[in-house]
C-alpha cells in the first residue's frame, strides 16, 4: 500500500515496488506550498475522473495509473474504501487519490498546513 508522509515541507508519496510497475509510476515528492486542499472520499474508486492512460485496472478491485480528463490524476485506490483527495497546483500532477492508511488524519495535517491564499480583487 502507498504511504504518504509530511516532513521539511514536502509531501512524500512512496509506492511500493508492485505498484510503480503496475501503473507505471515512481515515487514522488511535492512542496506543501502546492497543496490546495485535502479531503477524505468515502470509496475512492467513486472520485476517478477522467480515462486511464497509462494504468492498471481490475474492475471490481485495483485502479492504479494516471488518470486524464480535466487535469491530471495520480489514482491508487481500491473500490469500497476510503481514500484521500489531494488537489495540488503546478504539480506533475493536479490531483492524487491515493488510498493511504489513516487518511481523516493525514487530510486535517495537510488541511492545517495549507498556505493562506491572497484575496482576489476584482
Amino acid at each position: 500500500m502507498a504511504t504518504l508522509t509530511i516532513h521539511d515541507d514536502v509531501l512524500s508519496l512512496r509506492l511500493t515496488r508492485a505498484e510503480k510497475v503496475l501503473g507505471l509510476l515512481r515515487d514522488l515528492d511535492v512542496p506543501l506550498s502546492s497543496v490546495v486542499s485535502a479531503d477524505v472520499v468515502a470509496d475512492g474508486r467513486d472520485a476517478i475522473r477522467g480515462v486511464r492512460a497509462p494504468g492498471y485496472a481490475v474492475p471490481g478491485h485495483r485502479f492504479i495509473g494516471t488518470w486524464r480528463g480535466a487535469g491530471r490524476r495520480l489514482v491508487d485506490v481500491r473500490p469500497g474504501r476510503p481514500a484521500l483527495r489531494v488537489r495540488l497546483d503546478g504539480q506533475r500532477y493536479d490531483e492524487l487519490l491515493v488510498q493511504v492508511d489513516d487518511a481523516a488524519s493525514l487530510a486535517g495535517s495537510l488541511t492545517r498546513s495549507l498556505t493562506p491564499q491572497p484575496a482576489r480583487r476584482g
